[in-house]
C-alpha cells in the first residue's frame, strides 16, 4: 500500500512594492504542482485582495505552516528554471535588514526580467559541470602573499600598479584589469567561480579585454546595464549553471549567482556609480562585504586611492593591504596657477612646455571639469552667478554663439536681467570640454584635437600625436600611455560641497595619470597642500588615513553610520520616536528638504523635512529595524479604504542607509 503523502507548504516572497507585505507567505502545493514546486522557481500565488495573482519566488518547501488556518494553494509555477538560489535568497534578506528595505526590492536587482525563448532554449541545452582547466598563475606585480590570500578566502585592499599594459591579442588596458584577470583564473583553476563589479562600461571593456587572455571565452559571462534584455538574462542564466563562471558587470553583478563562489571583488570601490540609486540603496561595497562573509569566500578591493571605508577596515585588520612591487610612481609635477592681467592663467608656463613636448612625441591627456562649452555663467557687472528666471537653475553656454539656456529646466535665457544688479550682459565663469578643445585648436594650429566626455562616446585612440581634451572618467586608453597628462580645473573640482570632494579628487587625478606613459609629466595645476603632496609622493593610503583619524574625531561617516529620515513632519518625528535609547548617537534635524530635491528625496511632499540619525556599526540592526518598522506603519496608514479604487498618496516616510547625498 503506497504511503501517503502529507501536506506540504510553499514558502513565496511575493513581487510587491509594500514593506508591510516583506516576509514569506506560506501556500498549500497542491497535487498537480508536486513535482514542479521546488525552490527557486517563479510562482504565482493569490492574493487576498479581489482576487488577485500576484508573481514571486519560491523560496523554500516545507511540511508544516506558521499559519493555522486554511492555506490557499499555488495558482502556478511559472518555469522550471531555477533562478533564485539558496545564496542570493539568504542575501537579499540580509542587505534588506541591514538597509531598512525589502528583500524584494534587492530580488528586482539581482534576478533579471524573464525571456521565454532565452530560458526555453537554455532549459533544454545540456549543462555539464566538469570543471575547467586553466593554469595557476601568479600574480604579476605582487607578492605571492596576494595569490595565497585570494587561495584561501583571504580579504585584501590592493594598491593597483598605476601603469598601461598589452594583452597578447594586442589590446590596451589599465594593469588593474590584468591584475582582477589573474585573480579571477586562479579561482576558476580550482573550480571556483569569481565576480568582479566595476563601475561603467569603459572599465568593463579593459576587463574583458584583460580576461580574454587568463579564462576560455565560455567561462565569461559579462551583466551589464547596456545590454539587450535577451543578452542580460542569458548571461544571468549562464551564472546559474553548475560549472566555474567568472562574472564581470556593474554595481548588481555583485548580486549574480555563482557555482561555488571563490572571490567577489570590486575595482575603484569609491566611484559613486557603486551606490544603488533604487531602494534599499545598497552600496555594492557593502553587498561585497555581506556576501563575503556569508558564503565564505575571497574578497578585494582594488584601486589606485584607497577609499576611506576601505583605509578603515585595513586599519581594524579585517583587510590585509597589498602594493605592488617594486613600487610603481608616475612622474607628478605639481604647478602653482601663475597669475596675470586677466587673473590666473588656467594653464600656466610649465604645463604649456609639458604639452607642446608631448604632442611632439605622441597624444596628449588634458582633463577637465566639466563637459559642455561653458557650463557655467555669470554677470559681466557684478559677477554673481547668472540664474535662470523660471527655476533659478544656473545658465550656461552650449556652444560659442548660443544663447544662454538653464542647466536645469533648458529654458533660453532670452532678455536676461540680473536679479542682483540689473545688468543685460553675462560672462564665462567655467570652460567646459568644448571651450577648452577651441582653445587649444587655436595654441596649437594643425594639431588633431579629440573631445570625450558624456555627449562623445570615445574609449581608445591611436598612438600618433593629439590632443585629448577629457571630462575626468572619460579618458580615452591609448597604446602605451600618454606622453603628457595636464589636469587642470583642480581648484573648481575641489569648490564642490561635498564630504568626499577630496578623496573623488584623488581619485580622480590618479587614475588620469596611470595613463600616462612610463617616465611622462603628470602635471597638477592649481591644487596645493597636502591632497597635492599625497599625489605627488602617490601615497594614497596615508592620505586616507589622515582624513579617517579627521572624522573620527568629528563622527562623520565612515566612522559611524548615518540614515536619512525624509517625510512629512509628522512621520520624521514618529520614526525618530520609534528608535530605542543607547543605540544611536544623536540625530540632526528635522531641517527643511529643498523643493528641487524633495522628490528625488522620496516623499514629493511639499513640507518635507529630513532628519539625520548617527549611529555605531554595532547598533547597525537594531535602527535598521526601528526605522523599518517606521516605514511599514507609515505605509499602512497611506492605503486607501476599501472599495476606494481613487488615488494612492504617495509614501510619507523614506529611510535611506549609509547615504552618500548626505557626506
Amino acid at each position: 500500500m503506497p504511503e501517503a503523502r502529507g501536506p506540504r507548504v510553499a514558502r513565496v516572497i511575493v513581487d510587491t512594492p509594500l514593506p508591510q507585505l516583506d516576509r514569506l507567505f506560506d501556500y498549500a502545493i497542491p497535487e498537480r504542482l508536486r513535482e514542479q514546486a521546488v525552490p527557486g522557481v517563479r510562482v504565482t500565488v493569490p492574493l487576498r485582495s479581489a482576487g488577485r495573482i500576484a508573481d514571486g519566488y519560491l523560496v523554500e518547501v516545507a511540511d508544516d505552516a506558521s499559519f493555522d488556518g486554511e492555506l490557499s494553494e499555488l495558482d502556478s509555477v511559472v518555469s522550471a528554471a531555477k533562478v533564485l538560489t539558496p545564496e542570493i535568497a539568504r542575501l537579499a534578506r540580509r542587505i534588506a535588514d541591514r538597509s531598512a528595505g525589502s528583500a524584494n526590492d534587492v530580488l528586482r536587482l539581482a534576478v533579471p526580467p524573464r525571456m521565454v525563448r532565452v530560458e526555453k532554449a537554455w532549459l533544454a541545452a545540456e549543462h555539464p559541470a566538469a570543471p575547467e582547466e586553466v593554469p595557476v598563475r601568479g600574480v604579476r606585480g605582487y607578492r605571492s602573499a596576494l595569490a595565497e590570500a585570494i587561495d584561501t578566502a583571504g580579504r585584501v585592499a590592493v594598491d593597483a600598479v598605476p601603469r598601461l599594459a598589452r594583452t597578447t591579442a594586442g589590446e590596451w588596458v589599465g594593469a588593474w584589469a590584468i591584475t582582477l584577470a589573474e585573480l579571477a583564473a586562479r579561482c576558476v583553476a580550482s573550480g571556483r567561480s569569481a565576480v568582479i563589479a566595476v563601475p561603467d562600461y569603459r572599465d568593463l571593456d579593459q576587463l574583458q579585454a584583460a580576461l580574454r587572455d587568463a579564462v576560455p571565452d565560455h567561462v565569461l559571462a559579462r551583466v551589464d546595464a547596456g545590454q539587450s534584455n535577451q543578452d542580460r538574462y542569458r548571461a544571468f542564466l549562464r551564472c546559474l549553471e553548475p560549472s566555474p563562471v567568472v562574472v564581470i558587470g556593474n554595481r548588481s553583478a555583485v548580486y549574480s549567482p555563482a557555482h561555488r563562489l571563490g572571490l567577489i571583488a570590486l575595482w575603484d570601490d569609491s566611484d559613486p556609480l557603486h551606490a544603488e540609486p533604487l531602494a534599499p540603496y545598497a552600496h555594492a561595497r557593502d553587498v561585497a562585504l555581506v556576501r563575503a562573509e556569508d558564503e565564505g569566500c575571497a574578497l578585494a578591493f582594488v584601486s589606485h586611492t584607497r577609499s576611506i571605508e576601505v583605509q578603515r577596515l585595513v586599519e581594524l585588520g579585517w583587510l590585509t593591504a597589498h602594493s605592488p612591487e617594486p613600487a610603481v610612481t608616475p612622474r607628478v609635477v605639481v604647478t602653482a596657477a601663475q597669475s596675470g592681467e586677466q587673473g590666473p592663467s588656467r594653464v600656466p608656463d610649465g604645463a604649456w612646455r609639458a604639452a607642446k613636448d608631448g604632442i611632439a612625441h605622441g597624444p596628449v591627456l588634458v582633463q577637465v571639469a566639466r563637459p559642455g562649452y561653458a557650463p557655467v555663467l555669470a554677470c559681466a557687472t557684478c559677477r554673481q552667478a547668472a540664474r535662470c528666471a523660471k527655476c533659478q537653475g544656473p545658465l550656461g553656454l552650449d556652444r560659442a554663439g548660443a544663447p544662454p539656456s538653464c542647466r536645469w529646466c533648458g529654458a533660453i535665457a532670452t532678455g536676461w536681467e540680473c536679479s542682483h544688479c540689473g545688468g543685460t550682459a553675462v560672462r564665462l565663469v567655467t570652460r567646459g570640454s568644448a571651450r577648452t578643445a577651441e582653445e587649444l585648436g587655436r595654441a596649437f594650429p594643425g594639431s588633431r584635437v579629440i573631445v570625450s566626455d558624456g555627449e562623445r562616446r570615445v574609449t581608445t585612440i591611436d598612438e600618433r600625436p593629439a590632443l585629448v581634451v577629457a571630462t575626468r572618467g572619460a579618458e580615452p586608453i591609448t597604446p602605451g600611455g600618454y606622453r603628457a597628462v595636464l589636469l587642470l580645473d583642480g581648484d573648481r573640482m575641489l569648490a564642490r560641497e561635498s564630504l568626499n570632494v577630496a578623496e573623488d579628487c584623488l581619485r580622480w587625478w590618479s587614475n588620469a595619470a596611470s595613463l600616462a606613459a612610463p617616465g611622462a609629466p603628470v602635471v597638477l595645476v592649481g591644487v596645493a597642500g597636502p591632497l597635492a603632496q599625497a599625489l605627488a609622493t602617490w601615497r594614497q593610503p596615508a592620505y586616507a588615513s589622515t582624513q579617517l583619524a579627521d572624522r573620527r574625531a568629528l563622527k562623520f561617516p565612515p566612522a559611524v553610520r548615518l540614515a536619512s529620515v525624509t517625510g512629512t513632519p509628522k512621520a520624521v518625528g514618529d520614526a525618530v520616536a520609534a528608535l530605542v535609547a543607547g543605540t544611536f548617537i544623536d540625530v540632526l534635524g528635522p531641517t527643511p528638504v529643498e523643493t528641487r530635491g524633495a522628490g528625488r528625496q522620496g516623499s514629493g511632499h511639499p513640507d518635507a523635512v529630513r532628519a539625520i540619525v548617527r549611529f555605531d556599526y554595532a547598533h547597525g540592526a537594531a535602527v535598521a529595524s526601528a526605522l523599518r518598522s517606521a516605514v511599514v506603519k507609515a505605509a499602512a496608514k497611506g492605503r486607501k479604504p476599501r472599495g476606494d479604487r481613487g488615488y494612492r498618496p504617495p509614501p510619507t516616510l523614506r529611510v535611506r542607509l549609509d547615504d552618500p547625498e548626505i557626506s
